[in-house]
């Protein structure tokens, strides 16, 4: 987005003014009076890129919720942005779920260790949007995104993305599975972890059960069978109610030999990893392939406002969206950024190939899917 032209007096004074509340510089005007950051819906309510710089540097730090270690470089991201704009960012409860990301937002609500920013799996992202928790704000690339990977108030889009896979260290795994029948064989007793346990609350763990669904005759429309599936690896004792996380001490410990997650979540161990004992095997299973996306997302009422709306801007810039290649996510932007030259092709081209188009629920369909976990979870799949 191309920032308007104004005097660097005035930059200077609207981003101290912006920054502490005030409003009596004049500018960019939505309505009858000027936009603080808290209301800006693009940069250019602020007067341009130039501008939500100075007021986010002016208020000097952000609050990045659930952003662990290899989970789509979402670390290097905070890094990459304290570089770039000298902005502290303050990672807190990085392995929390969707749902204790929401929980926080209502909790701290005016305490100024609120989170600025959320990366929620899809479903969560609804329904904090409806709830009124999200701030509407449309990045520079808001046009780019795919409209089914997007809200259309902009109070939420998506980043980044990957396969259900099944991971396996076959230095203490015979022989790895490669599909959710596999893991239903005695040899696989008491070995197979969920990443997040509870598909009520955690977005991958949801994510595993539709794909657990689709191996066993199910479909966007009838989730059921995942839950079914899960039930039935329960009882065989195959099902471990153990968290991999985190994993640099689950995995290597050998307490979670066999993990069903994100497949870049799986490679991203298999680099971890690699020159010790452990030999991480990943494969994305042929029998349940599901895809889905990350959203990002502003707190409405973030401590930070314009900090937060340049953390968007960065994230989905080209610099943003190769970062998340970095741990083999797949960048929302990845097709626009391949047909601009933007695309760090070679880090690409380590994404692991899937045959076909992926293809997504709708909204109505994952609400009514998270309906049926929230019901049916608990008692079908017993801790």
């Amino acid at each position: 987005m191309r920032a308007r032209t104004v005097s660097r007096c005035v930059l200077l004074g609207c981003a101290a003014l912006l920054a502490f509340g005030q409003t009596s510089c004049g500018g960019p005007t939505r309505g009858t009076g000027p936009v603080q950051p808290s209301k800006a819906v693009t940069a250019e309510d602020l007067g341009g890129m130039d501008a939500l710089v100075r007021a986010a540097q002016a208020e000097g730090e952000l609050n990045a919720i659930a952003l662990p270690p290899q989970w789509a470089n979402g670390v290097g991201l905070a890094q990459g942005f304290e570089k770039k704009y000298g902005i502290r960012v303050n990672l807190q409860d990085p392995y929390d779920s969707s749902k204790e990301e929401l929980d926080a937002v209502r909790s701290r609500k005016g305490r100024p260790t609120a989170p600025d920013v959320l990366d929620l799996a899809a479903q969560h992202a609804r329904g904090a949007a409806r709830e009124g928790l999200l701030a509407p704000y449309r990045v520079a690339g808001y046009g780019d995104i795919p409209k089914n990977q997007k809200d259309a108030k902009s109070r939420w889009y998506n980043s980044y993305g990957g396969y259900v896979a099944i991971g396996c260290d076959a230095a203490r795994v015979a022989v790895c599975p490669v599909s959710f029948n596999d893991l239903l064989k005695p040899e696989y007793k008491d070995k197979v972890s969920l990443t997040g346990i509870d598909p009520t609350s955690a977005g991958v763990a949801f994510a595993s059960v539709f794909a657990a669904s689709l191996a066993n005759h199910g479909s966007f429309d009838d989730v059921q069978p995942g839950i079914d599936y899960f039930a039935r690896l329960n009882a065989l004792g195959n099902l471990r109610h153990v968290n991999p996380n985190p994993p640099e001490e689950k995995i290597k410990s050998g307490e979670t030999p066999i993990i069903i997650e994100w497949d870049f979540l799986s490679l991203a161990h298999t680099a971890q990893f690699s020159g010790t004992g452990v030999k991480w095997k990943v494969s994305i299973p042929f029998d349940g392939s599901f895809s889905e996306y990350y959203a990002q997302a502003i707190n409405k009422d973030a401590p930070h406002p314009a900090a937060a709306r340049l953390w968007e801007e960065y994230v989905f810039s080209a610099e943003g969206q190769n970062l998340r290649l970095v741990d083999y996510a797949r960048p929302v932007l990845i097709d626009t950024m391949r047909k601009n030259g933007t695309l760090d092709e070679a880090a690409a081209a380590l994404l692991p190939t899937v045959e076909g188009t992926p293809v997504f629920p709708s909204p109505a369909q994952v609400t009514k899917a998270q309906q049926t976990v929230d019901e049916g979870w608990a008692k079908s799949v017993s801790g």
